[in-house]
This record gives C-alpha cells, structure tokens and sequence, in this order.
C-alpha cells in the first residue's frame, strides 16, 4: 500500500509525497516498482518518498529514478549515524521524518513508542546535514481534528533547518493557522485525508499559501 499527499508548500510550489507503508513495516522497500512508474510518469514533478529505507543502496535507487528526497524514519532513530552517512554521501537529498506523540517519537510505523525526545533529535539531525524535518503529530494524522500547532512551532523554533508539518490538517483554516507562524521556519503542510474527504480544495490551499506566505 502506498500512501500518497500532496505538500503545499509557498510560491505556487508542491511536492508529491509518498510513503510506502508496507515497506515501513517489513523494513525494506514493497512497492519500489510502483515508486519508480510515478517519478518516470511525472518528471517535473518534486516527490519525496518514505518508508522502509534502511540502507544507502535504497537511497541511491531512489534518487536513479527521479525521486529528489528520500525520508529517513525509523533508521534515523534506531541508528542516529546513519543519517550523517547518507547526508554525507547524498548532499542535499535526506529529509529525516520525526512522528511523535506527547513529544516522544514513535517508530516503525507508529507500532512502537521510543523515549527519545523529538526536538533532541531534531537537533541531532540538524547538525547532520539534513535538509528538512517532517513532524507529524501522530495522535492527529487522519484524524481531522486540526494541527497540532504548538508542538510544530515548538520544534521548528529549537532548529534553524525547515520544519513541514504533517498530519491533522482539514481545511484553510489550517493553512491560514500555518501561515501564521512561517515565519518561525515551517514551510510546508503534508495533506492527504482532508482532500480525499473533500473538506479542504488543493489548489485554493495553494492560493491561500502563495498569498499569505509567499
């Protein structure tokens, strides 16, 4: 299963967002293939993708078929030093996903709660290399029940790479809630469920961002 959303993010930009579920609970890679037809299919697309990415081979394969990021989860958390190898051997490529809850971050697929602290290890990865960090609030992602806003711009105020916020959003208001607090270095939204159900329109959440944060 491969879970699709859209990043909206400012100047009229969007990123394809993807997670391959399955392979982040079997560890590795499930549907690499079907990765790989999407980046080929839309070239000028940005996508970023997620899920079961435990070795730099995977990385590299990645980046061969055209995705530009790759997201690091559970890897980064169970082996810190991999983050610093891969962002030295793929500059410019390595986002690391941090899903927490009650500030503690979770791995393998939501399935287990860590200890570690998600801004410690936020700092971590910052001084690491990595181009950006995905928070998602895991007690809020599909869920529809707004952002977690104080937690993201928590996070985003104790490092200086950027912050995308993920998970709770369901409409402009979200966006708009979004834009106010930019300027602390969140810059961008993952949105899946609430365009699926219809309760916030993709292109004028686009609008509103080029309007408000651009």
């Amino acid at each position: 299963m491969i879970r699709l959303l859209w990043q909206i993010v400012g100047s009229g930009a969007r990123r394809l967002h993807l997670v391959d579920l399955d392979g982040a609970f079997a560890g590795r890679p499930v549907n690499g293939k079907i990765i790989e037809q999407i980046a080929k299919a839309h070239p000028d697309v940005p996508i970023q993708i997620g899920g079961g990415i435990r070795d730099d081979d995977t990385v590299q394969s990645y980046l061969d078929v055209g995705v530009q990021y790759v997201i690091i989860g559970t890897k980064a958390v169970s082996a810190p030093h991999f983050v610093s190898e891969v962002c030295l051997e793929f500059p410019g490529h390595i986002i690391v996903g941090l899903d927490a809850k009650n500030g503690k971050v979770a791995t393998d697929g939501w399935s287990k709660l860590s200890h570690h602290d998600v801004i410690d290890m936020a700092q971590h990865f910052e001084r690491d290399g990595v181009e950006a960090i995905i928070y998602t609030d895991i007690s809020r992602d599909g869920m529809l029940q707004g952002v977690g806003l104080e937690s993201t711009v928590a996070l985003a105020q104790a490092v200086r790479i950027p912050v995308i916020a993920s998970g709770g959003i369901v409409g402009l208001n979200d966006i708009r809630s979004l834009c106010e607090v930019a300027d602390e270095g969140i810059v961008g939204a993952i949105t899946g469920r609430a365009i699926y159900e219809g309760t916030l329109d993709f292109a004028e959440g686009q609008k509103l961002v080029d309007e408000l944060c651009s």
